[in-house]
């Protein structure tokens, strides 16, 4: 993350239709953000995340970010999470970025497993992980809340062994 992505990271960081997945309660300011970006450590080690923007390379256009988090180098494992610009989707650029970020975590951090949690009403999500190699493992009752109710979610995983593309 750079500088630069401050605006889009404000308007991504505030849209409440997405704040269950991320377990967000409440708006973040231009100055939170800002200093997070000064302070953002890109050493997965010391943070256990890491936070990368997804950049399509015509035009080098930032759309969207990918983030492992929870990482964990004793069990070889993280957790994976991807937000594409609304503008953006259904372009196949999420599901190059998963393909990319696995490729790094098996060879360069030498995960054994990476897994999501993806709400079982968000199809489109379901279908990423899917193509993109990723099984569902199980599934969690009433895991997140809407506005209305709890939601269940699959958890979904993509295991080392499985071909990187």
């Amino acid at each position: 993350m750079e500088p630069e992505d401050l605006d889009l990271l404000y308007k991504w960081e505030n849209d409440t239709s997405i704040w269950r997945y991320g377990n967000t309660l409440a708006p973040y300011s231009r100055f939170s953000l800002k200093t997070y970006l000064a302070d953002a450590r890109q050493d997965i080690f010391q943070s256990r995340q890491l936070r990368l923007m997804i950049v399509q390379k015509a035009g080098n256009l930032t759309v969207g970010t990918i983030d492992l988090y929870d990482f964990d180098p004793v069990n070889c494992r993280a957790g994976i999470g991807i937000l594409i610009d609304e503008n953006h989707r259904r372009k196949g650029l999420g599901l190059e970025a998963l393909n990319r970020i696995k490729e790094y975590a098996f060879r360069f951090l030498l995960l054994k497993q990476i897994y999501a949690f993806v709400p079982i009403h968000n199809e489109p999500s379901v279908r990423l992980f899917a193509q993109g190699g990723y099984v569902t493992s199980g599934k969690l009752t009433a895991w997140i809340k809407n506005e209305h109710e709890f939601e269940d979610v699959y958890l979904m995983h993509l295991f080392q062994d499985s071909k990187i593309q």
